[in-house]
């Protein structure tokens, strides 16, 4: 209520406190600003007896003096010149990290290429094992009852990721910690994998690769949140989008001729090359185009474990001194871990006041009750589900078959699907950057209305002769087109965004949650993508899909949040804003506002903010800094 609100800030010294779960105000409030020095000091020292951490008092009262105050930093008396320089430099130099924390950020790519080599390394022995097994989807012999198999056994992954993998995710989580989480599923991306390649029949392939979906659901729903705790919230955007960005570089390095959406230029070259490679190895090539998957988990096996584990799941059981220790291999100086953890105890402090204590299943119920955490469970769902709305899958998955269509021989469909891939990998780079400068919400609603007209128009080009020149280069160029929008925006934007907008109590069955409508919708495009094509006809299913991405452009418009150079922490606040506040100011302000500067080209009209912050927060450090530097 407003009462316990004010009741709470008065105890803290603080202005009226922002209600979490109705921020109807839309502030976003630091919730150390403007408490008195002696009044932080006491905290500060009762936090550090409490948790055991009274030899780091001094450097705790130091790090909550800056974290009360970003910007102020130079004028904090207490901190050296050494200490003033690596704030400044998180400003001037912000890609100048630790070791660890790279090395961290480099695993969750290894864990990211498993994810890709994994789901997509049936692909080049779907041309083989249907065949042995009794179940020819092409030819002659080929019958729809074997084409369902062939589109079950492939999809099997993500069955087992959506409906186990993903929803297991949450208690090994609480029990083993984010780097136990992700040996777990790499020991199920490795031994399921092995296992494929010695298949008898079907039945048994399908059941390893419903094994496989167990690792592959634990994964995709653990390395990007490890990511996301680990990096700074200045280039957490950057940093955790290699999730998706190597999932889909090395996504091809399985020897495949059907390559996923976002597949790069050097993942499918090397893909390429995999396939030539074992190309006249005779019956067994299949085992092997199946088995190789097994490489890159070995890495990631033995790599965990030399990684610092999230501190914020140290902090959330508890671990204070752990978490600490944590930090300091994750950031440039004991000053900024002290920062860090301070200021994520103060926000996880206000986080329990509207979320209590709760199990694995009441945090599931909690997703959709809680008003907080439900506009988190909305916004991820929305981004999850745009990326098999947008149509990039039905290129991917088909690849071949699309260009095929078009009227390509095999060579100029491998050599299509190879251009596929490199507009992928040379336009995927962009967003390393733009991600944590326009942010996610900004990259969705510019790229989305470019992939909806470039697909119907690459769907439209069908109509074009066959025996015309133009028929497949201008199919191909509007596909290259699409692949060039969505690479910066819908391609890495899902796995980063869904891993930062839960609060810590609900981030594991959250991103569960946002894998599941992922990798389930990419289960059921698979399955039936085939029949779709069959039935509407390449026109008809590429238009389709061109009006499915205007509707996930309205969604995200509606119902997806900025979330960009905000610490986790600070999120809670953009969540606390009611939905139908968020919605009428877009709908009522930004969009008016749009018309008039861009349709109208008025360079007069001003755009009256939606979110107000009230003490500095962490993002307002750029601007100082910057400004003493310029």
């Amino acid at each position: 209520s407003d009462e316990y609100d004010a009741a709470v800030g008065a105890e803290r010294g603080l202005p009226k406190s922002v209600n979490l779960n109705r921020n109807v105000t839309a502030r976003i409030q630091n919730p150390l600003a403007g408490i008195p020095r002696e009044t932080l000091f006491k905290s500060v020292d009762d936090f550090a007896v409490e948790v055991g951490m009274t030899e780091q008092t001094s450097l705790l009262r130091k790090g909550a003096l800056v974290a009360q105050d970003p910007p102020a930093f130079e004028s904090v008396e207490l901190l050296d010149e050494v200490e003033k320089d690596a704030l400044r430099n998180e400003v001037l130099h912000k890609w100048r990290q630790p070791w660890s924390l790279y090395f961290t950020v480099i695993l969750c790519s290894i864990g990211a290429a498993v994810q890709g080599w994994d789901q997509t390394g049936s692909n080049g022995a779907n041309l083989s094992w249907p065949i042995e097994f009794g179940v020819p989807d092409t030819g002659d012999n080929a019958t729809d009852y074997n084409t369902w198999i062939v589109g079950i056994v492939n999809g099997g992954p993500y069955i087992g990721s959506a409906l186990l993998g993903c929803w297991l995710s949450d208690p090994l989580n609480f029990i083993f910690g984010r780097r136990g989480v992700i040996f777990f599923s790499a020991i199920f991306c490795l031994i399921p994998v092995i296992g494929s390649a010695f298949c008898q029949n079907w039945q048994q392939l399908f059941v390893t690769r419903l094994l496989l979906g167990i690792g592959m659901g634990a994964k995709a729903s653990t390395v990007p949140i490890y990511a996301a705790e680990n990096c700074p919230a200045a280039i957490r955007g950057g940093l955790v989008m290699s999730w998706q960005m190597w999932l889909v570089h090395l996504e091809a390095l399985s020897p495949q001729t059907h390559l996923r959406g976002d597949s790069t230029a050097f993942g499918i070259f090397l893909g390429f090359c995999a396939n030539l490679a074992v190309y006249k190895v005779g019956d067994i090539a299949w085992r092997l185009q199946l088995g190789s998957a097994f490489i890159p988990a070995v890495p990631l096996v033995i790599g965990v474990y030399f990684c610092p584990e999230s501190p914020r799941w140290y902090i959330k059981k508890g671990r204070y001194q752990d978490a600490f220790n944590s930090l300091c291999r994750l950031r440039n100086t004991p000053l900024q871990a002290a920062r860090d953890l301070y200021y994520i105890h103060a926000q996880i402090t206000e986080e329990a006041d509207i979320i209590g204590k709760n199990n694995y299943v009441t945090r599931f119920i909690e997703l959709f009750t809680i008003p907080r955490v439900r506009r988190a469970t909305l916004a991820s769902f929305v981004v999850m589900l745009a990326q098999q709305m947008c149509g990039i899958n039905i290129i991917a998955f088909y690849s071949s078959t699309v260009f095929k269509e078009a009227g390509a021989g095999d060579l100029q469909a491998l050599l299509a699907s190879l251009g596929f891939g490199l507009v992928n990998f040379v336009f995927a780079w962009p967003a390393v950057w733009t991600i944590d400068t326009y942010g996610r919400r900004a990259l969705l609603l510019f790229t989305f209305p470019q992939m909806a007209w470039t697909l119907l128009a690459a769907g439209l080009c069908f109509i074009i002769p066959e025996e015309n020149r133009a028929h497949l280069g201008m199919i191909a160029f509007f596909i290259f087109l699409f692949a060039a929008f969505y690479s910066p925006g819908e391609g890495p934007v899902p796995f980063t965004y869904s891993a930062e907008v839960f609060p810590l109590s609900h981030r594991e069955v959250g991103m569960s949650w946002a894998v599941a409508t992922c990798l389930f919708w990419a289960a059921v495009l698979s399955i039936t993508f085939p029949r779709l094509l069959r039935a509407f006809h390449p026109v008809g299913a590429f238009s389709f899909y061109a009006g499915l991405n205007v509707t996930a452009l309205c969604l995200i418009f509606l119902f997806v949040p900025e979330t960009k150079q905000r610490t986790l922490e600070e999120l809670d606040y953009v969540f606390a804003v009611p939905t139908r506040i968020h919605a009428s100011y877009q709908l009522k302000k930004a969009l008016p506002w749009w018309i008039k500067r861009y349709i109208m080209r008025r360079k007069d009209v001003r755009l009256e903010p939606l979110y107000r912050f009230e003490g500095a927060t962490a993002a307002d450090q750029e601007i100082a800094v910057k400004a003493m530097a310029y």
